[in-house]
Order: structure tokens, then sequence, then C-alpha cells
């Protein structure tokens, strides 16, 4: 068994000391550790998506990235896109009115990659948003009204 690490996270704006095991992935920390569950543990191999966060804006899967690897950096999940208290993310609203979800398991990943999707100016077209959210994965099939739902966040943010 390897000696713990002691490791500072910047989460949501808040940093936070852990002791973990250097094995332990930043999906783990988040959810064990943290408390914070929107980030969700669907294939745990990268391929769904549905552990989808940001670290330092650009998005990551947190099931493939040890925790003690994005110390000091800045991790922003699904919990962190908006202040207490304050009205849903444009693209949290978007999810919302277009139905872009059924069973929600996915949503979170969705959301956080749509997010980035947007940001990082993919979201020009409605084959753009395909091609960009193909790493999230939808169960329910519901991907007409995810891409409606991107399609009109980027409207509301731009």
């Amino acid at each position: 068994m390897s000696k713990p690490l002691k490791i500072k996270l910047h989460v949501n704006g808040v940093a936070r000391e852990l002791v973990i095991e250097p094995r332990v992935t930043l999906l783990d920390a988040l959810r064990e550790h943290l408390n914070l569950t929107g980030s969700k543990k669907g294939c745990d191999q990268g391929q769904c998506g549905a552990c989808t966060v940001h670290v330092d804006g650009e998005r990551v899967l947190a099931c493939l990235t040890l925790a003690a690897q994005v110390e000091g950096r800045e991790i922003t999940t699904v919990e962190g896109l908006t202040p207490d208290g304050a009205e849903l993310h444009p693209v949290q609203a978007a999810f919302l009115k277009h139905d872009a979800f059924q069973c929600g398991y996915c949503t979170p990943g969705q959301i956080m990659s749509a997010v980035a999707c947007i940001r990082e100016g993919h979201a020009s077209s409605d084959a753009e948003i395909r091609e960009y959210m193909s790493g999230n994965l939808c169960r329910c099939g519901a991907y007409p009204h995810i891409v409606a739902a991107v399609r009109e966040a980027r409207e509301a943010l731009s």
C-alpha cells in the first residue's frame, strides 16, 4: 500500500485539503472525499463522459485523471457552474427547457461538455455540436434535445 498524499485541490472556487492514496482518481476524490456527487461514475474507463469536469477551463474525464495530477489547478464541477443562490447557468436552463435528459445520469457530464463546447467555439452548427459532444453518451437517446439545448445556450451566451 502506498503512502497517503496530502494534496490541495481548488474546487468550485474553494481550496480543499485531502489526504488520499496516490491512485485516487479526481472523480473519486470529488465524490467520496468532497461529497460533490454531480459528476457521475458511468463506465470508469473514459468512454461515456458522465464524469466530465473542467480543469483550468478545459474539459477532462475525471475517471481517468488522478487527483494528484490536478493539485493547484482550478477544478469546476456541475455544482460550481453557478454561485449559490444564483440563477441556472444558460446551458442548465436550456437543458431544462428542451427536456435534454431522461434518466438524468449523463446530464452533468453533458452540461459540462456543452459549456466547454460553446466556450471552445465548436457550436456553430448542429453537426459540429454533435461532433464535439460525441464523447458524452446518453443511453436514453435524448440527443436531438441535447443538440437543441446547446444551440439555444450558444445564442444566450453570445
